[in-house]
């Protein structure tokens, strides 16, 4: 994996992710887990992520937060924004890529309830390093499916965006 993250970065990749889709299965190896990603990421000058799929998230925080990547990829809209809460125990200091739309169900979010989403992760990063997207990958959905979950993204964040540059308009 080392070689293929050299390989991407020499050929300009200015962002590699490197998927862990087990980490927290076994939250006694996450010392390991480190160490291993250290070994991908180490003197690598694109940013890193780290996509954590589907599972106990609070089995391993805060101590993922010692994985050497720039950005954790978090499903959250699946799990009710849950996850946000260990966050009040233990600040979050990575950016947070943040699923505000659930990639397992066939209904589409409404774009005020994915703006939501948004919100709930703004209590807890900054805007500068929130990142909004699905919750995991869209294939178990339908090209349709996966459209306009997608355009439900762009638009949710559209409307957050306006919002906070409302906010910074003096009145």
């Amino acid at each position: 994996m080392r070689q293929e993250a050299e390989d991407l970065q020499a050929a300009g990749a200015r962002y590699i992710q490197i998927d862990e889709p087990a980490i927290h299965a076994r939250p006694e190896e996450i010392d390991i887990a480190i160490e291993a990603m250290g070994l991908v990421t180490q003197n690598l000058t694109a940013k890193t992520i780290s996509h954590i799929c589907y599972g106990d998230f609070a089995a391993i925080y805060p101590k993922v937060l010692e994985l050497p990547v720039d950005q954790l990829d978090l499903a959250m809209a699946n799990y009710g924004y849950r996850w946000l809460e260990l966050f009040d125990r233990d600040r979050f200091t990575k950016e947070l890529a943040i699923g505000i739309v659930d990639v397992h169900s066939h209904e589409t979010e409404s774009v005020a309830t994915a703006a939501e989403g948004i919100r709930k992760g703004l209590r807890y990063v900054s805007k500068e390093r929130l990142l909004p997207h699905p919750d995991c990958g869209l294939k178990t959905r339908t090209v349709e499916e996966s459209e306009e979950k997608c355009r439900v993204v762009v638009e949710a964040t559209k409307v957050v965006r306006r919002e906070l540059a409302r906010q910074a308009t003096p009145a």
